[in-house]
């Protein structure tokens, strides 16, 4: 059930990186330029999903966190489950505790425009804290497209991954295709913090957070002509 192993290392995209990265990007219209000139920021939540004692997610946090925040298209949130301690019996009418630590949490989820989730894996699949953060909301998730950072030993936490993608469509969220995950995630980074050899790391990143952009980019635009569900 641990969170990472410190053998070798491998990072991942769940398609080929580097072909990927090699390939220039098309040139937006002139239109589409202009309206993402002017449109306001994307709001990204960033939610680190383990609040085990202990922890490597931090680490890991850190280091994305690092990459979103250097682009101009895009404005963080840092949704920490370490910081709220939400019960995992559920209520429609929770008691004024529970409703405080909701509300560490929720105005920042209903604020996002998109999502970067944060995930070891635990027994094959991911920490019951992020379950109950997916569990105690609804609406906050649908239509909004989420991508995935994982960590862990052999695996890389994708397994962890694979279990959320289906979770998430259940509250009609759109789930990203690239992955970003760290194999033996221990052996990676060093006291300090910095990954050893960031230059795949760095690419998976920018795909990942590309691909996140494109679909909140449609998605906010679509509804803002109809709104979800209607």
């Amino acid at each position: 059930m641990t969170e990472t192993t410190s053998h070798s290392a491998v990072v991942e995209s769940a398609s080929p990186v580097a072909e990927f990265a090699s390939e220039p990007a098309p040139e937006p219209t002139s239109e589409f330029a202009a309206a993402s000139a002017s449109a306001a920021p994307l709001r990204v939540a960033v939610v680190i999903g383990s609040n085990r004692e202990g922890r490597f997610g931090p680490v890991v946090a850190e280091w994305l966190l690092a990459r979103v925040r250097e682009r101009t298209d895009l404005a963080v949130d840092v949704v920490d489950l370490a910081d709220a301690d939400l019960p995992t019996s559920l209520s429609f009418n929770p008691s004024g505790a529970v409703s405080a630590e909701l509300a560490k949490v929720t105005p920042k989820l209903a604020a996002a425009d998109a999502f970067v989730v944060l995930t070891p894996e635990y027994n094959h699949s991911y920490p019951a804290s992020l379950k109950s953060l997916i569990d105690w909301h609804g609406a906050e998730w649908q239509a909004k497209p989420v991508a995935f950072v994982s960590y862990g030993g052999l695996s890389g936490g994708l397994r962890a991954v694979e279990h959320l993608r289906p979770v998430l469509a259940e509250l009609h969220a759109v789930t990203i295709r690239e992955t970003v995950s760290f194999h033996n995630a221990g052996a990676l980074f060093d006291d300090e913090g910095n990954h050893r050899d960031p230059a795949g790391a760095d690419a998976a990143a920018k795909a990942l957070l590309d691909q996140l952009t494109w679909w909140a980019w449609a998605l906010r635009s679509a509804k803002e002509v109809r709104p979800y569900g209607s």
